[in-house]
Formats: structure tokens, C-alpha cells, sequence
């Protein structure tokens, strides 16, 4: 996987988080530039003047004690240390710090060595790791070796954790009014991908306006049309071949009225009836192909009940058709265009098989219809051409036999405007399998 794949796996796939990335990449930038130059700068700084004022009142209590050794002088020293410096003193004579150098394990350690070697031209040690609450400094005088202890306190300001505070919450502030911002700008753009969805699956349409940024506007203005457009184009279609079809259908019927007067076989006769009702069967194909069924309204109804009558309806007719479903399906459909779509497909798989199979059952949240058959089965080269509109296949599977070639057409047409889809692929049977799958 490259570098560039790779960090499209990492971004946020939505708007809005592809949004807040933006929003929030240049905040934490800036929190963080901010943090680095407060710690080695402000931080450091304050550090260090701390350390030194610490180091200075160290610095006192030897001055006075190297003045006045005495036990007396010493206490009076100690004393005055607790109470106004916060440091407690002690004096351990006779003993002898180890001759190393005083080891820095962190910053502090760092900035108070560097304080004390200032202030203080004498061997020394420092603890800031061992007492919790307390920093322990060992120097060594002529008389022993001075310990002293002090609260951590006095080494740290209290505007370190108050600008962190700050930078954190102004931080979250800032990200949950980009969150809410954001979120109230991406709305619209969802709403405009909802009613697309819904008029592309033919469901009824929720109350849809124009609405959000100027951009969004435009877009939904435009769809708004677009959709217009469409259904005046399929509503034209469907009205003219209609009309055609009625007009059709009218002489269509006097010539069937005379044939049947002429009688016999009279010149023909017979053939010429046979003609008649493969025009009729023809128009019925054309304006079921033009009507889509769209003006049906999806209900919520059961599939399961509806794939019982169609292979009951096939079972009539002679075919041998096992239905097997996995408990009751139900969901929004229209139930004449469905009807029609499982009746094409069964009937077309009987027409060149002696076996059909229908398995039905929900996959991975859609539910999915599956249709075996043992026949001859259609070249894979040509499985997407069968569903071109009056496409028809010159081979001993002829799919559209019969017909003018649009019942893959309608199948199809049918499934998708249920917002699903339907393939063609071998059956473990011998023939063809047509797999439909619906978000039901």
C-alpha cells in the first residue's frame, strides 16, 4: 500500500470530519507551537528565578552560619528560616558528602544545580525525587554537612497550569462551536443526498426546500429542476406510447373481428392470427416498459407472501419450482412492479430449464432473492447485453423468447428503482443464476 493510499485510509471519509480536520489541525498546530515557546522560554525563565531565589536564601543561611558557628547562633538561624523562608535546617557535623558532582535527572534538577553552584561556591547535593512534597539540598561546610528541606511549591509557578488550563479549554470552546457550526452546514447536504436517494428509489419524497450555503442552495435548486424535468420527460413518454398503443389497439381489434368472421384457413387465416397477438403482445411489452410501474406507490408489504404466489402461479402453468424462505421478509415495495419482476425472471428460467430453485433470506443487512436454474445459461460475455432494452440473444437460451426482448429490462429496472440490483452469474445447478439484492 503506497503513502498516499495509506493516509486516505487515516483522513475522516465524511464532510464533517474531513471539516473539523481543517478546523482543528491548525488549532492543535498553534496550542502546540504555544506550549513549546512557554516551556523553553516563560517556563524556564520563572524556573529559574525561583531556583535562584531559593538558592539565594541558601546562600544566606551559610553566610550566617559561617559568621557565628555557634550552637546558639545556629538555631536562632534555623528558626528564622522556618519562618520566614520556609526552609527547615539541619546540621549533621562531622559527616562528609560523597566527592561526585550533584546528578540532574530531569528539567528542575537542571535549572536548580545551576541555581545553587551560582549562589552557593561549595559541594552539594540535591534530591527532588525521593520526599514527594519536599526538595532536599546537602551542602557541605567545614562542620558538617547542612541539610536542607523546602516545599516542591517553591520551584513551580502556578501560570504554568493556569495557561494550560486556558489553552485547554479555550480548545475545546473552539472545537465545540466548529462542531456545531459544521454540523449545521453539512445538514443540507444531507437532506439534498436523502431526497436525491428517494427519487432515485421512487419512495414518497420527504418536504424538501433549498436551504444552507449559497453553494448547497444552488446545488438543490438545480436538483429540484432536474427532477422536474425527468418526470415531465417520463410522464410525456409513458402518455405518447399510451396513445400509441391505444390507437394500436383499435384497428388491431377490427382486424381480429375479421379474421375470426373469415373463418376457416382461408388464405392464411390462422398465420395472420397469429400475427395479430404477437402485435398485441408486442404493445403490451412496449407500454409496460414505458410506464416502469413508476406511478406505483411502495408499500409496506410482505415478500415473502408475494414469492408464494408467484411460484404458485408458475406451478399452475406446469413448472417445476422450489421456494425456499428464510422466515417473513417484509418491506416497503410496489407490488405490481415486483410481481412482474419475479414473474419475468421465474417464467424466463422455466421457459429453458426443467428445474427452478428460489432461495430468499436477509445478507448482511439487504435482503437477497436467488434463482437456479439447470438449463443452458447465457455466455458471461453476454450477461450485461441481455438487459439492454429489446436486446435479444440468437442462441438456443434465448432469454426474451416470446417477447420483444424487455423482461431482463423491466426486471431490472424494477429492482433498482427499489434501490437494489440484480446480476447474473453460473448456477451450481448447470444453467443460470440471477441474484437480486434489496435494502429492505
Amino acid at each position: 500500500m503506497t503513502e498516499k493510499h495509506y493516509l486516505k485510509r487515516l483522513l475522516p471519509s465524511s464532510l464533517l470530519g474531513r471539516s473539523l480536520l481543517i478546523i482543528v489541525t491548525p488549532l492543535v498546530l498553534l496550542q502546540v507551537i504555544s506550549a513549546i515557546i512557554f516551556f523553553e522560554s516563560h517556563w524556564d525563565k520563572v524556573s529559574l528565578r525561583l531556583a535562584r531565589g531559593l538558592a539565594g536564601d541558601i546562600a544566606a543561611i551559610v553566610e550566617l552560619l559561617r559568621r557565628d558557628p555557634g550552637p546558639k547562633s545556629r538555631s536562632e538561624v534555623f528558626k528564622v528560616a522556618s519562618v520566614h523562608m520556609s526552609i527547615w535546617a539541619t546540621l549533621k557535623e562531622g559527616e562528609i558528602l560523597p566527592n561526585t558532582p550533584p546528578v540532574a535527572t530531569n528539567r528542575l534538577d537542571e535549572i536548580l544545580i545551576k541555581a545553587i553552584s551560582e549562589a552557593v561556591h561549595k559541594p552539594f547535593q540535591i534530591d527532588t525525587r525521593t520526599r514527594e512534597r519536599r526538595v532536599s539540598v546537602e551542602i557541605q561546610l567545614a562542620e558538617g554537612v547542612l541539610r536542607i528541606l523546602t516545599p516542591r511549591k517553591r520551584l513551580f509557578s502556578s501560570t504554568t497550569y493556569v495557561f494550560v488550563m486556558w489553552m485547554v479549554g479555550i480548545s475545546m470552546i473552539l472545537f465545540g462551536v466548529a462542531t456545531i457550526f459544521m454540523r449545521n452546514q453539512v445538514k443540507p447536504i444531507r437532506r439534498l443526498a436523502r431526497a436525491a436517494d428517494d427519487f432515485g428509489m421512487g419512495r414518497m419524497e420527504r418536504k424538501f426546500k433549498p436551504e444552507g450555503a449559497t453553494e448547497v442552495r444552488k446545488a438543490a435548486s438545480a436538483f429540484i429542476d432536474m427532477r422536474e424535468r425527468i418526470r415531465r420527460h417520463i410522464s410525456q413518454r409513458t402518455e405518447m406510447l399510451a396513445g400509441v398503443s391505444h390507437d394500436l389497439r383499435t384497428p388491431l381489434t377490427r382486424m381480429k373481428l375479421q379474421l375470426e368472421m373469415a373463418g376457416g384457413d382461408v388464405g392464411g387465416v390462422a398465420e395472420l392470427k397469429e400475427d395479430v397477438a404477437e402485435m398485441e403482445h408486442m404493445l403490451g411489452g412496449y407500454l409496460a416498459f414505458a410506464r416502469g410501474e413508476g406511478e406505483e406507490a411502495p408499500k409496506l408489504a410482505s415478500l415473502t407472501g408475494l414469492l408464494n404466489e408467484v411460484a404458485a402461479q408458475a406451478k399452475r402453468k406446469g413448472g417445476a419450482v422450489d421456494l425456499h424462505v428464510e422466515g417473513e421478509i417484509i418491506g416497503a415495495l410496489r407490488g405490481a412492479a415486483f410481481r412482474r419482476c419475479l414473474t419475468n425472471l421465474i417464467e424466463n428460467a422455466m421457459r429453458y430449464a426443467e428445474h427452478v430453485t428460489v432461495r430468499a433470506g436477509r445478507r448482511g443487512g439487504a435482503v437477497e432473492i436467488v434463482i437456479d436454474d439447470d438449463g443452458s445459461g447465457i455466455p458471461e460475455d453476454m450477461r450485461e447485453e441481455v438487459f439492454k432494452p429489446f436486446f435479444r440473444l440468437e442462441s438456443s437460451r434465448n432469454p426474451e423468447t416470446g417477447g420483444v426482448g424487455l423482461g431482463l429490462t423491466i426486471a431490472r429496472d424494477v429492482v433498482r428503482a427499489h434501490g437494489g440490483d440484480i446480476k447474473l452469474s453460473d448456477s451450481p445447478n448447470g444453467g443460470l443464476r440471477v441474484i437480486l439484492r434489496l435494502p429492505l
